[in-house]
């Protein structure tokens, strides 16, 4: 019922900014939080950022003062702002939904690799 489509990864040097980008579409009964995980080769899939229907965030420590989470209701679009970035901060960003109040993993986009190398 909810289709999420990932843009805006990259190459990018150490110490570079990429800006992700998420649109959702499909049937929205609620409220929904929206955020942004990763995934290297040969580890989980970890929660980097996510933002709530009020605009609460949450960040993983590891990006705290270098990733900014927005979103835009209007065009059902969630950003992931990256500065400062770190060869550590290279993996494939999925973008999630989960609508508040519910049971359930949510929904997954198809995610976009970002490469953080000199």
């Amino acid at each position: 019922q909810v289709q999420l489509v990932e843009s805006g990864g990259g190459l990018v040097q150490p110490g570079g900014s990429l800006r992700l980008s998420c649109v959702a579409s499909g049937s929205f009964f609620s409220s929904y939080t929206m955020g942004w995980y990763r995934q290297s080769p040969g580890k989980q899939r970890d929660l980097v950022a996510r933002i709530t229907s009020g605009g609460r965030t949450n960040y993983a420590d590891s990006v705290k003062g270098r990733f900014t989470i927005s979103r835009d209701n209007a065009k059902n679009t969630v950003y992931l702002q990256m500065n400062s970035l770190k060869p550590e901060d290279t993996a494939v960003y999925y973008c999630n939904l989960r609508f508040e109040g519910t049971l359930g993993h949510g929904y997954w986009g198809q995610g976009t690799q970002v490469t953080v190398s000199s």
